[in-house]
């Protein structure tokens, strides 16, 4: 599915993504630092991917991790520094929440340092019961790989 605004276009076709652009962006993020190209492309294989195009020039990215009936969680949501501020966010949001077959979904997730006021203009909000959310998190298990490769 493609949409389009301007000069950009958003895709969910994967064989348009720009592996290089994702990796490289992830590798700088918070959530995903040393995060390998082989990861990343694992990552792309089992999800719905939207890519943000200026023509041919991917400076965008968002997937969703879904069973497309009743869950989905949203990931690595980002546009690259010299394109923001020009609502690429929002539209690339308004997408993904319209996809067709991500509607009458029972829950949405997803986690964020910074990004609260993007994500709860699309109806998102702390969770309710936090209580009930439990976690297995190993926020540094790319860089402890890289170290146990690298032995």
């Amino acid at each position: 599915m493609e949409y389009y605004k301007d000069t950009f276009t958003i895709s969910t076709d994967k064989r348009k993504l720009d592996i290089e652009t994702i990796h490289g962006f992830l590798t700088t993020s918070y959530w995903a630092k040393d995060i390998t190209p082989t990861i990343v492309l694992r990552c792309i294989d089992h999800s719905l991917c939207f890519g943000i195009y200026d023509g041919q020039k991917q400076i965008g990215f968002a997937r969703v991790i879904s069973d497309y009936t009743t869950f989905a969680y949203l990931a690595d949501v980002f546009v690259i520094e010299a394109y923001r501020g020009c609502g690429l966010s929002k539209w690339l949001m308004e997408c993904i929440m319209n996809y067709p077959d991500l509607q009458g979904l029972r829950r949405w997730m997803l986690m964020t340092r910074d990004a609260q006021g993007l994500y709860s203009r699309f109806g998102f909000q702390i969770a309710a019961r936090p209580d009930n959310v439990m976690e297995i998190a190993r926020p540094n298990i790319y860089s402890e790989m890289l170290a146990i490769n690298n032995d």
